[in-house]
C-alpha cells in the first residue's frame, strides 16, 4: 500500500478527482490503481479566498508488486510504503485529567520554559515533545564526509534538542534592542530585567563569563562616526559568545538538569497537530515514527518550534484560526572577507550590528550574525531546502570573517504567504546549485558575469565552505533584495574599508523565517485557551536570547498559576 500526504484539491472538486491527482502525483495511469482510502482530511485556508481539502490517502495498486518501483519513480517526500492499519481516532481517557504543560518544541523557548518552572518550584509533570535527538546524539556527517548528505528524517544541525542553537556560533545578545519585538509586547525595561536574569542562568550552566562588544575607546566612535556618514546606525549590543563547540557542552548540562528534576522529554516525536474542544486547547497529537498518532492531553500547551517549524505553525494557525498576522521574512547571502579587512570592527565590536535603508527603496538591511574567524555553513530544511549560515567556534578559527546581510520583506495584503515566497527563493536558487549553496564574487555580480570554480581559487579570499558552488546568485535572487544587497554593501564599505572588495564572496541562499507573528497579550495569551506560541516560530523574537527570555516569562506565568 502506498501512502500520499498532503494530496491537495480544490473544496468543490468531482468524485474522480481524488484518483486523478494520486496517479499524477505516483507518475502512473489512472487505470493501475485499484482502491483509494481516505485517511485523514483537512481544509488549506492559506491562499484565501481559495480553500483547499489537504487529503491523506492511501492507495492499493491493481498490481501491488510495483508498488516499490512507483514509489521510486515519483521521487516525492510525501509518498512512502504503507503497512495497512485503518486510521482510528484516539480514544478520550476515562481517568481525571492531569493538569500539566506539553512543550511542543525543545528549543530555547521550549527548554526555558521548563527551566523557569522547575527553578519556581512547579510540581506539575511537564513534558516536552521534539521532532529531533537529544544533544548527545546531534552529528552532521559532514565533519567526516566533507559535504553535506542532506539526513534524513532531519537535519541534526536544525532539529534536535536546542534546535540550531546547538549548531550554531551561540551568540546571546544582551541588549533589548535585538532579537525581535518582544519589548514591545511587555515593555523594554522588563525585557532588558529578563534579559539580564537569563544570562545568569547561561552563566550557571557554564556560558563563557566574558563579555564582547563593550569597548569604548576611541576606535568605536571613529567607528560609529564613519557609520553616520555613510546612512547607517550602529547599534550597541554586548555579546556573550558560546561559541558552536561550548554550546553544545553547555544545552547538555542544561538537558541533564532538567531530566534530573522530572521533565519527560520525547525525542524523535513529531506533533502533527493541536487538539481543541469548545475553542480551548485540550493536548496535541503525537506520532513518534512511523507509529499510530497518540493523544497526550495538557490544560497547556506551549508551541516553540522555531524558524524550523515556521511553515507548520502558520498552517495550524490556519486550520483552528489561531489570530495572526503576515510576518516578516529576512532574504540576503552570507558575505564572507578575509579577517585582515575586518580586524578593526572584530577587535572593538566583534560583532558589528548595523542597520540600513538603501535607496531607491528604503527597505530594512541589516548585519547579522558575524563570525570572526568562523565557518560558512549549510542547513537543510524540510522539501530538501539548503540554506547557508555562520559557525564561529571557540577555539578553531579561519582566516575569513563571514556575516549576514538580510534584507527586510513586509507584505501587504492580499498576500499573505511570506514563508512560502522566501522557500521559492530558495528553491530556485538550490536548482541554479544542484542543491548545493551557490557563491559569486562581489566583483562578478558588478561586473553582470558569473564565478568560475578557477577565479575562485586564485582569489585572496578562499570560501570556508567547500561544497558551495560557483555561479550566479543573481539570476535566482529578486531584483529588489539584490539591488538593495548591492548597496548596503557600498554603504558597509565606507565602515569597512576594503569590504566592497573585487574577491569578497557572497553565498546564496540565506533565509530567515519567522512565523506569521501570532497575535496576543502581554500574558503570552493566545485568542485559543490554554495555548501559547513562543519564540521564532511565534514571530515574536529573533535568535537565542530573546526566545529563551520567552520562555523564561512563560515559564513564571505558569508557574504562578499553579501558586509557585
Amino acid at each position: 500500500m502506498i501512502r500520499i500526504n498532503q494530496l491537495t484539491l480544490p473544496v468543490d472538486h468531482g468524485e474522480e478527482a481524488i484518483k486523478k491527482k494520486a496517479a499524477k502525483l505516483l507518475k502512473v495511469d489512472e487505470s493501475a490503481i485499484g482502491e483509494i482510502r481516505i485517511v485523514h482530511r483537512s481544509i488549506d485556508a492559506r491562499k484565501k479566498p481559495q480553500l483547499l481539502f489537504s487529503y491523506i490517502v492511501d492507495v492499493m495498486l491493481a498490481n501491488s508488486k510495483r508498488e516499490g518501483t512507483v514509489i521510486k519513480k515519483a521521487a516525492n517526500q510525501n509518498i512512502r510504503a504503507e503497512g495497512f492499519r485503518p486510521y482510528a481516532y484516539p480514544e478520550h481517557g476515562t481517568a481525571e485529567m492531569k493538569k500539566r504543560p506539553v512543550i511542543i518544541g525543545a528549543g530555547p523557548a521550549g527548554i526555558f520554559t521548563a527551566l523557569e518552572m522547575v527553578k519556581k518550584g512547579s510540581k506539575q509533570k511537564i513534558i516536552m515533545v521534539e521532532k529531533g535527538q537529544a544533544v548527545e546524539n546531534r552529528h552532521c556527517p559532514k565533519d567526516k564526509t566533507k559535504k553535506c548528505v542532506n539526513c534524513k528524517p532531519d537535519c541534526h544541525i536544525t532539529t534536535g534538542f536546542s534546535g540550531a542553537g546547538a549548531f550554531s556560533d551561540g551568540k546571546l545578545s544582551l541588549s533589548y534592542e535585538v532579537g525581535g519585538d518582544l519589548p514591545s509586547l511587555i515593555g523594554e525595561e522588563f525585557a532588558q530585567e529578563l534579559i539580564d536574569y537569563t544570562d545568569k542562568i547561561y552563566l550557571e550552566f557554564g556560558a563563557d563569563p566574558h563579555v564582547e562588544g563593550i569597548y569604548t575607546g576611541e576606535d568605536i566612535k571613529e567607528i560609529r562616526k564613519n557609520a553616520i556618514h555613510a546612512g547607517l546606525k550602529l547599534v550597541d549590543c554586548p555579546i556573550r559568545h558560546l561559541g558552536t563547540e561550548k554550546a553544545q557542552q553547555l544545552y547538555l548540562a542544561i538537558q541533564n538538569y532538567l531530566a534530573d528534576n522530572g521533565v519527560e522529554m520525547l525525542f524523535s516525536t513529531e506533533c502533527e497537530n493541536i487538539i481543541l474542544e469548545d475553542e480551548e486547547c485540550k493536548g496535541v497529537l503525537l506520532r513518534q515514527g512511523n507509529g499510530e498518532p497518540r493523544a497526550v492531553y495538557g490544560d497547556t500547551v506551549v508551541i516553540g518550534t522555531g524558524r524550523r517549524g515556521a511553515d507548520w505553525l502558520e498552517k495550524i494557525c490556519a486550520e483552528h484560526h489561531i489570530a495572526h498576522k503576515p510576518g516578516t521574512v529576512d532574504i540576503g547571502v552570507r558575505v564572507e572577507c578575509r579577517n585582515e579587512v575586518m580586524e578593526k570592527v572584530n577587535k572593538v565590536l566583534y560583532e558589528s550590528k548595523l542597520i540600513g535603508y538603501p535607496k531607491p527603496w528604503k527597505n530594512k538591511v541589516r548585519t547579522f550574525c558575524q563570525n570572526p574567524g568562523g565557518f560558512v555553513a549549510q542547513e537543510n530544511y524540510d522539501n530538501d531546502l539548503a540554506v547557508v549560515n555562520g559557525h564561529s567556534f571557540k577555539e578553531k578559527k579561519s582566516e575569513n570573517t563571514n556575516l549576514a546581510i538580510l534584507v527586510s520583506h513586509n507584505f501587504t495584503e492580499p498576500f499573505n504567504q511570506p514563508i512560502a515566497y522566501a522557500q521559492k527563493v530558495g528553491e530556485l536558487t538550490n536548482m541554479l546549485g544542484a542543491g548545493h549553496i551557490m557563491v559569486q564574487r562581489y566583483g562578478d555580480i558588478l561586473d553582470g558575469k558569473r564565478t568560475w570554480a578557477k577565479e575562485l581559487a586564485q582569489s585572496n579570499v578562499k570560501p570556508t565552505l567547500k561544497d558551495a558552488v560557483a555561479g550566479d546568485i543573481t539570476a535566482a535572487m529578486p531584483y529588489r533584495a539584490m539591488t538593495n544587497i548591492i548597496e548596503f554593501i557600498k554603504m558597509l564599505d565606507m565602515v569597512v574599508p576594503g569590504f566592497a572588495a573585487n574577491e569578497t564572496l557572497l553565498y546564496s541562499p540565506e533565509l530567515k523565517f519567522y512565523s506569521n507573528k501570532v497575535k496576543m497579550d502581554a500574558n503570552l495569551d493566545t485568542n485559543i485557551k490554554g495555548l501559547h506560541c513562543l519564540g521564532d516560530s511565534s514571530g515574536w523574537t529573533r535568535g537565542l536570547m530573546m526566545a529563551s527570555v520567552m520562555g523564561v516569562l512563560m515559564g513564571r506565568k505558569l508557574a504562578e498559576k499553579e501558586g509557585c
